[in-house]
This record gives C-alpha cells, structure tokens and sequence, in this order.
C-alpha cells in the first residue's frame, strides 16, 4: 500500500456468551451505555460526536446470535477498552455471562487497492431510499445495475473522505445481487438486496455501508480470506475455489466513480449562541400552541367536550421520521428520545448525507 495514505485500524470484537443473543443492536448498546456509563465507547454510541464523525466509528452487530463490535479508527480503543471490562450484559429479562472476547485487527484499511476486492453483503444492503428507489424503479432491467455500481461507488468514496483519506485513484465497482427487485425494509419501505461487489478499496470486515447502518443493514464481509469466515463457511470456500484477484483493466462491467463526483463531508461549526436561538424557537412554538389552544375552547361548546376526544389532553404522536435526501446518500433526521427503548425505529439514523453535512443535528 502507498505510504501516501494515513494507517487506518479497525477491530473486531466477537462477545462469546453463555447462551445465544436474541436481541436487537439497539437494545445491545442501550444495555452498554447503562451498565458501562462512564466507558469511553459511550459517547461513540449515543450521539455525542456527530458533529465530528459523520459515519459512526463504532458499531453493534447481532450476527449468528452473537454480538459483533467494530470499532475504526478512533473508535479501536474504546472498542478495546470494554472488552477487558466485561463480565455480563442484564437485559432485565435475561443476563448473558460473557465468557471471552475474540479480537481480530486489521491495518491499512480505507485506501485503495491495485487489484478488485470481492465482498458479500452478509445482510441486507439497503441501498435505495424513497427518492433514488423513485429514480430506480422507471430504469430499465439494463440501466439498474449500473445505477447501483454508481451508488455503491459513492458510499465508498464518502467514506474514504469521512476518515481522512484524500482519493487520487478512481473507484471501480462491480454489484452482483440476487435480484434486481429490492425488498421493502420495515416502516421505511426502503430498497434492500443481497449479493456481493467488487471494488478496487480496501474496506474493513463487518463495517455497514448504505441505509440502516445502526440497524445492522448492510454489513459486508471480505472474500479475500474467506477460511476465516464462520457464516456457512463451507459453501463460502467453495464459492471462493479457484478465484483469483482480478487486475484492474479497460472493462465496461466496471462502473468508474471519481472521486471528484462526490462532495467532501462538511461540518457546521458551533455558534456560541446556538442553545439560546434554539429556546427563543421553542418559546415561539409554545406561545403559537397556547393560541390556538385557546382558539380551540372557544370555538368549542365546553359542555361537549369529551377528554379522551380533546386533542390537547392526548399524547402528542411523534409527526414521524423526516427525510433528507440526495443523490448519493441519504440520512434520516430523528428526533430522539433517551427513555425510548433501544430497538426504537426512531433511534435509526445514517451518516452520509451531503445536505447532512450541511446541517447537523443535536441528540
């Protein structure tokens, strides 16, 4: 690899527990950030440094009934940090007893590569939201893959800039899924598929790439060691036989994706003033609600009013996700809440927008 480019580290930390793993990864880090509170991996986990890291340097697998930590780069330590600290997980329903931690590394990860790498999605890649599903949908059969070369492409090369890597090459890529037809994906009804790619990069094993990074969509795996790999590892060897690493040529199943075509990640700074703009909306919100609040009695034969009818005696509904979308990435604005449960949908968030990198959101 070329000295050009910063050394990269991730880490892969497999929690081996007295019994199988049937949560969600929500549910997995909330249990983190309440039993292990004053760790380090917490403030990689709750939101607390969105404003520096637009793609998260810690993620919570649940794969095979186990529980996957992957830590990149700044994220290594914390990841390594818990491990040594670890002695069970209480869900309240259940406790796990945690009987070790299989640790693996990895050097050099994010920069380019001379030869393709052949990856396989190990769960569903959600690569299409509801405004590039739009554009997807009107393609043809022949136009469809090439549009998802190109948005693999993009994600790729976000992700190099996001980590500090200043791409001179070009990024090739090559999608192979299952179908052509993607799978709705829970409320969203975002476009999921399975398959593999190859592409000229260098990616860390188990990471998330596209949509529903924080739900556990979009994992990959790399095939270029596939002895080590556990999920269904016969059938994976012998896919890999007699595979070879292919060399980079003049080939027109490659989609080509400069790393110019894609917007560096952009990060608002903070105005010392902000919290106070931010209350002064609020107080404005509060006074519009007191009026129409008031229009609504008065208007209203109080004699009639039933308080389970009373809009202003219910719970307000949460309006709901709202979406920021562009052509390469997409990131979904929540508004959270610390007491919802972990596997809430609305804690679901991603990191790769440029209107994202644009405006930032406070957790």
């Amino acid at each position: 690899m070329s000295d050009s480019y910063p050394d990269i580290k991730s880490v892969v930390a497999r929690v081996i527990t007295n019994k199988p793993v049937r949560k969600t990864p929500y549910q997995v880090k909330g249990v983190f950030m309440r039993q292990y509170s004053d760790e380090p991996i917490v403030p990689m986990l709750d939101g607390s440094y969105r404003d520096r890291f637009l793609y998260p340097r810690v993620q919570v697998k649940i794969l095979n009934e186990q529980i996957y930590i992957i830590g990149i780069n700044e994220g290594v330590e914390s990841v390594l940090s818990i491990c040594d600290k670890f002695e069970s997980l209480d869900f309240g329903n259940i406790t796990f007893e945690i009987q070790d931690c299989d640790i693996e590394d990895a050097n050099q990860q994010f920069i380019p590569a001379k030869h393709l790498v052949r990856y396989r999605f190990i769960t569903p890649w959600v690569a299409l939201n509801h405004m590039t599903g739009g554009k997807y949908k009107f393609l043809t059969n022949q136009e469809k893959p090439s549009y998802l070369n190109k948005l693999l492409g993009q994600n790729i090369i976000f992700l190099a800039n996001e980590v500090g890597i200043s791409l001179e090459d070009n990024i090739f890529t090559k999608v192979k899924v299952s179908s052509l037809f993607p799978k709705p994906v829970d409320e969203n009804k975002w476009g999921a598929f399975m398959g593999e790619f190859k592409t000229n990069f260098i990616l860390p094993n188990y990471i998330g790439i596209g949509n529903g990074i924080t739900r556990g969509f979009g994992t990959i795996y790399g095939m270029f060691n596939p002895e080590s790999f556990s999920f269904d590892k016969e059938a994976l060897m012998e896919d890999a036989k007699g595979q070879e690493i292919e060399p980079l040529e003049k080939r027109e199943d490659l989609e080509c994706i400069s790393a110019s075509e894609v917007p560096k990640p952009k990060r608002r700074k903070r105005s010392s003033n902000k919290n106070k703009k931010h209350q002064n909306k609020n107080k404005k919100h509060q006074n519009k609600n007191k009026k129409n609040k008031q229009k609504y009695y008065s208007n209203t034969n109080k004699g009639n009013i039933q308080t389970r009818n009373n809009p202003y005696n219910q719970k307000k509904r949460s309006p709901g996700h709202g979406h920021l979308f562009s052509e390469e990435f997409d990131i979904e604005e929540e508004n959270r809440d610390d007491n919802k449960k972990p596997n809430d949908s609305k804690d679901d968030y991603k990191f790769n927008t440029e209107k994202h990198h644009k405006k930032q959101h406070k957790f």
